[in-house]
């Protein structure tokens, strides 16, 4: 498939969405708002794992942060539940942006396992601080989020939020695009490949993942702020390490380095959640067995089926014949 075709795909599945959600129940409108908010967390992440190669357990945290923000500033200034939600988008992501960059002068001097290590024991302090600073954070109880803005909108209604949260992920979705096409994206490309190379050439790739570390923040930040919102409860719960490892998962069943992959997997997994907890009280099983399988028999995702299919039709159209002739060429003296 070219890439124009790809590209072509992508707006006619966005197009279907954006006409057959807001006109299904008001339980499928709630499921795919939560489902894009967490999208927007896992293309976040992929530009990490996906473009740069660095897998982070610590995504949760920025997540969080923005989250945060957004209850108290809603909750008990009640700042942002009119034009100044925008004041209050741009206080969260930048919050994150500033979260992540103070993370990744610790997290960057690593990598592999000692990266990953070290974003987990991150995220798990901003954990512990959401859950012992009672009078910030409410503790155990969190904060509930009753209110949501209202700018000629009305967003309390779910079809309509569902279009403003629709509208977010489309501008990231869009956003990170242009980043990962850009020379800055292909040279993150280049580093997941061989940093040392990159060094040699005379990149400095402890810059450049730096940068990709704090626009991962951001984006989580953001994906933190639409939260607050669409769950109406901000808690120890929403910055745990389950919602750094859904996050990572997510992007790893849809394809790392794909963008739309961490969105397929992001709807498969919160899809499979609500099925089938209405079937099984065992279905985080079941949920954990299509992981494994995907990594076992799908290491690229969803998205690296049609590759995996174009190469089994390859070596389909290879005759014997074709083959016997190699060997002998190969075999000939010179």
């Amino acid at each position: 498939m070219s890439h124009n075709m790809k590209i072509l795909t992508v707006a006619l599945v966005l197009a279907a969405l954006g006409y057959i959600v807001p006109h299904s129940s008001s339980f499928v409108v709630l499921l795919a708002t939560r489902a894009m908010v967490f999208a927007i967390l896992a293309m976040s992440l992929d530009v990490l794992l996906g473009f740069t190669g660095l897998a982070s357990l610590g995504q949760a945290a920025y997540f969080g942060v923005g989250a945060y923000l957004t209850a108290i500033l809603t909750a008990r200034y009640h700042i942002g539940l009119g034009w100044d939600f925008w004041l209050v988008v741009i206080a969260g992501v930048l919050a994150a942006a500033l979260l992540a960059a103070f993370f990744g002068l610790l997290a960057i001097r690593a990598s592999g396992v000692y990266f990953l290590m070290i974003t987990l024991a991150l995220g798990q302090c901003v954990w512990g601080l959401a859950y012992r600073w009672n009078s910030l954070t409410g503790g155990d109880n969190g904060i509930n989020v009753t209110a949501r803005p209202n700018f000629g909108f009305d967003l309390t209604n779910e079809r309509t939020f569902f279009f403003l949260v629709f509208g977010f992920f489309i501008a990231t979705l869009l956003l990170l695009y242009v980043l990962v096409r850009s020379p800055f994206g292909k040279s993150l490309a280049g580093i997941r490949e061989r940093e040392l190379r990159m060094q040699i050439l005379g990149y400095n790739t402890w810059l450049h993942k730096y940068i990709a570390f704090i626009i991962a923040g951001a984006f989580g930040g953001l994906a933190g702020v639409l939260w607050a919102h669409t769950n109406g409860l901000v808690s120890p719960e929403t910055v745990v390490l389950t919602t750094s490892v859904d996050a990572l998962l997510m992007v790893v069943l849809g394809g790392a380095g794909t963008l739309v992959g961490g969105a397929i997997g992001s709807a498969i997994v919160f899809g499979l959640r609500e099925y089938l907890s209405t079937l099984v009280p065992w279905w985080q099983y079941v949920l954990g067995g299509v992981y494994v399988l995907t990594i076992l028999y799908l290491p690229t995702g969803l998205m690296g089926i049609p590759a995996r299919i174009r190469q089994a039709r390859g070596a389909a159209n290879k005759t014997p014949s074709q083959s016997g002739e190699t060997k002998t060429l190969v075999s000939a003296p010179s």
